[in-house]
């Protein structure tokens, strides 16, 4: 193996560790639920992701100061989405909805990417992707309402599958959208995006706690915090980072194929999960979407 053929540029790598983080961060949050209320544990998630970088990111934070500062404006996009809006209505579906859902939901991104840069970059769209893009939302659809269509006339759904299916929404414009990630170091743009996203979500956390739900420093919410700012947090986000640079955003969306496949064996494993028809069906119908919406032309 070429000595410059450094672990972190490895393909292989970066495709399989995000979906395998981001599958347990599911984990925990349904495990912590009612525990820890999760407007709270979003916010010291990204409030801890952010200090514990800080350290790695200071020396590099002068010489990208400029750059930053210039490009303020995507740099706060990418955070709202990315960040604060994506994980916190995970963590609110959570509450109300299974993993399984929460994790076969997801598969909607790729062929959301796909959209997303069309109606961000005029990326082409073929016919077949079109068809893809459609039957993934199908899939989608198929989860949300269990399989039950007339559901989603009835406006019958749960609340949790809703704010997973905003939260896919927005993945996939964050990813679309590191495109017009500046050219700075990478712990430099994992300190300013967590940061700014634990800002953001500031506010919420302050209404959760007046509201009556506050985070209370247990063993159980500190654990849940440290692994989730550690792992699906500040890994994950390096590798994925890393992946659209190296691969481009819309294969590097297809990573998020292994996110209910790690999700759905650690449901099963740790909270004793069922496996339902109407997810097999949602998650072949993404499947095929997957696969018609990422063709290459």
């Amino acid at each position: 193996m070429p000595s410059n053929n450094r672990l972190f540029d490895q393909v292989w790598l970066l495709l399989m560790l995000p979906p395998l983080f981001w599958a347990s961060n599911a984990i925990v949050g349904r495990a912590v639920a009612g525990a820890v209320p999760p407007v709270g544990l979003a916010f010291w998630r990204w409030t801890l992701g952010a200090l514990l970088i800080l350290p790695f990111a200071w020396r590099h934070l002068g010489a990208d100061a400029d750059v930053l500062k210039r490009h303020w404006a995507v740099i706060g996009l990418l955070a709202l989405l990315g960040i604060a809006v994506f994980n916190t209505l995970v963590y609110l579906g959570l509450n109300t909805t299974s993993v399984l859902n929460a994790v076969m939901m997801q598969t909607g991104i790729p062929p959301l990417i796909v959209l997303m840069s069309f109606l961000m970059f005029r990326d082409r769209v073929s016919a077949v992707q079109g068809l893809g893009i459609t039957l993934s939302l199908a899939g989608a659809l198929t989860l949300i309402s269990k399989g039950d269509l007339g559901a989603l006339v009835r406006l019958d759904l749960n609340p949790g599958d809703l704010w997973i299916f905003v939260a896919v929404i927005c993945y996939a414009g964050y990813t679309a959208l590191l495109r017009r990630r500046p050219a700075v170091h990478a712990f430099s743009f994992l300190f300013v995006t967590f940061a700014a996203g634990a800002a953001m979500i500031l506010p919420f956390y302050l209404v959760e706690t007046l509201g009556g739900r506050p985070y209370q420093v247990t063993a159980l919410a500190l654990g849940a915090t440290v692994y989730v700012a550690l792992f699906p947090s500040i890994l994950a986000y390096l590798c994925f980072n890393r992946l659209v640079a190296v691969a481009g955003p819309n294969r590097a969306g297809m990573c998020i194929h292994l996110v209910p496949v790690f999700g759905t064996v650690l449901a099963i494993l740790f909270l004793g999960e069922t496996l339902h028809v109407f997810h097999v069906a949602g998650i072949a119908l993404i499947a095929v979407g997957i696969v018609l919406a990422t063709r290459r032309r």
